[in-house]
C-alpha cells in the first residue's frame, strides 16, 4: 500500500502514482507548491514509497563491487531484510545501507561502493512543482537543480525570524527540528541553525534542510573550538614550530573537532552537545594528532609531484597544466578540513599516481594523450558543470561522487599498480555522468 501524502511539516504534499509493473518508465511522482520546494528533504526522497524501495534496495545492491557483493547472499533476501529491518528516514539511502551491513554482515562498505545509475529512472523520485496558481511550473528527477532554480521564494520571509544574539556557550535551549511560520495563507517551514560568526554564533533560521545542515555543522564547530580553546591553543603551538604543518594548524584543529564529536548527526539538544564534549575530550588530541600526521604524508607526495612537475613542465605542457589543475582541485585552500576523513585517507594515492603518471609520460607520450583523452571525455564536461553548480550552492551528493570516482579512474588509467578499491573505467563513468545529466 502506497500512502497519499508526503508531509513537510505542517504541510502535506501529494504523491502521484504512474507505476505500472509492465512500463515503469514514470514511477512516482511528488507534486510540490513552489513556495514549499525547499522544504522537500533530499535524503528522505531516495527512499521512494515502501512499494519500490525492495525493487530498489536490490539495484542498488547490485552494484557493488563483486569482491563485497558475494557476501551479502542473495540480493532478494538482502534487500527484504534491509526494507523489514529499517523504517525510511532523513539519511540517504545509500549510508543507510553502509549502516545496516556494517551492523548484520560485519564488514565496511566504502562510500562510493554503490553507483547511483544503477537504479532506472523510475526508481528515482520524480517531481512536479506547482506555481501559486496550482499550474505546472517545472518538472524533473533533480531535486538540487529544482530548488537552485526555484527555491529562493522563502528565504527573505525567513530572515525575519532571525535571532542576532550572540552565544558563546549552547545557552539558546534546544533547537525545534523546524519552525512554522504563517504567510499569505500558507505555512511556511523554517530550520534553524546557529551560525558561525567567528568568535561566537547567532541562531537564524533557513529555508531548506540541507542549508541550514551545512551552517549549523560550521556553527556547532564554532561552539566545540570555543569550548576546547586553550586545548586548541596548545596544540596550535605545537604544530606552528613544524615548518610544513604550521600553515595548516587551524585546518588541522578543524578536521579534528569534526571527526571526534560530529561523526553522526548533528546535534541540536543542549544536552547532546554536552553529551559529545564529555565523550571526546580524551580523545580530541590523539585525532588531531592522526590528522597532522596524515597530512604532513600528504604533503610530502605533494612536494614528490611538484618536483616532477618542474622537470617535465617544459617538454610537456599541457600533461603538466593538466597534473597542476588537479593538484589545484585536491588541495585547494581549506581542503584538510573540508575533506572528509574516508577521503581524506584516499588522497597520497591519489598523488603518488600524479608522480607515477609523470614518470611514465618520459617513456611513453602516445600512451599517455590516449588515456588522457579518454578521462577528459567525461571529466571536462564534469567539471564545468561543477563549477555551474558550485554557483547556486552544494552540488550533490551523488555528483560529489563522481568526482571522486574520476580521481580513481585517473589512479586506474595512468597508475594501475595502485589499485583502486571500487572497479572503474570510461565506459562506467561516462555512463554514470549520462545518468546525473538526464
Amino acid at each position: 500500500n502506497f500512502p497519499h501524502e508526503f508531509a513537510v511539516g505542517p504541510n502535506k504534499l501529494a504523491l502521484e502514482y504512474h507505476f505500472e509493473p509492465r512500463s515503469p518508465k514514470d514511477g512516482v511522482t511528488l507534486t510540490v507548491p513552489v513556495a514549499l520546494l525547499n522544504q522537500v528533504p533530499a535524503a528522505r526522497c531516495e527512499w521512494l514509497v515502501p512499494g519500490l524501495l525492495k525493487e530498489k534496495v536490490k539495484a542498488l545492491a547490485k552494484s557493488i563491487p563483486q569482491r563485497l557483493r558475494h557476501k551479502l547472499g542473495s540480493l532478494e533476501e538482502f534487500a527484504a531484510g534491509f526494507c523489514a529491518a529499517v523504517a525510511p528516514a532523513d539519511l540517504p539511502l545509500t549510508e543507510a545501507l553502509r549502516r545496516y551491513v556494517r551492523g548484520e554482515f560485519g564488514f565496511e562498505l566504502p562510500p562510493d561502493a554503490f553507483r547511483p545509475d544503477s537504479a532506472p529512472p523510475h526508481l528515482h523520485m520524480n517531481f512536479r512543482v506547482l506555481d501559486e496558481h496550482d499550474r505546472q511550473l517545472d518538472m524533473g528527477r533533480d531535486l538540487a537543480a529544482l530548488k537552485r532554480e526555484h527555491g529562493s521564494r522563502t528565504q527573505t520571509v525567513l530572515q525575519e525570524e532571525r535571532n542576532l544574539e550572540r552565544y558563546t556557550g549552547w545557552t539558546m535551549g534546544d533547537l525545534p527540528e523546524l519552525m512554522e511560520i504563517e504567510r499569505g495563507g500558507q505555512t511556511l517551514v523554517g530550520y534553524p541553525a546557529l551560525v558561525d560568526e567567528g568568535d561566537a554564533v547567532t541562531l537564524q533560521v533557513f529555508d531548506s534542510p540541507e542549508k541550514a545542515r551545512e551552517l549549523h555543522r560550521a556553527g556547532v564547530l564554532r561552539l566545540l573550538a570555543i569550548a576546547f580553546r586553550e586545548r586548541i591553543r596548545d596544540l596550535e603551538r605545537s604544530l606552528a614550530k613544524d615548518v610544513v604543518l604550521g600553515p595548516l594548524k587551524a585546518e588541522v584543529v578543524a578536521a579534528a573537532l569534526a571527526r571526534t564529536f560530529l561523526q553522526d548527526a548533528l546535534p541540536g539538544t543542549q544536552a547532546d552537545f554536552a553529551r559529545r564534549l564529555d565523550e571526546g575530550r580524551s580523545r580530541f588530541t590523539l585525532i588531531a594528532q592522526e590528522i597532522a600526521r596524515t597530512a604532513s604524508g600528504i604533503l610530502a607526495e605533494r612536494a614528490a609531484v611538484e618536483k616532477n612537475l618542474n622537470a617535465i613542465a617544459k617538454t610537456f605542457p599541457g600533461q603538466a597544466e593538466d597534473v597542476k589543475q588537479q593538484l589545484g582541485r585536491l588541495l585547494a585552500p581549506g581542503w584538510l578540513a573540508r575533506t572528509p576523513w574516508e577521503r581524506l585517507q584516499h588522497l597520497p594515492r591519489y598523488l603518488k599516481a600524479a608522480s607515477l603518471r609523470l614518470d611514465k609520460l618520459r617513456t611513453d607520450p602516445a600512451r599517455d594523450a590516449r588515456l588522457a583523452a579518454g578521462l577528459a571525455s567525461i571529466e571536462q564536461p564534469y567539471r564545468r558543470e561543477a563549477a555551474a553548480r558550485a554557483r547556486h550552492g552544494a552540488p550533490g551528493a551523488e555528483f560529489e561522487q563522481l568526482g571522486w570516482l574520476l580521481e580513481e579512474l585517473r589512479v586506474s588509467l595512468f597508475a594501475q599498480e595502485l589499485k583502486t578499491p571500487v572497479p572503474v573505467s570510461v565506459k562506467r563513468l561516462a555512463k554514470l555522468w549520462h545518468t546525473l545529466r538526464r
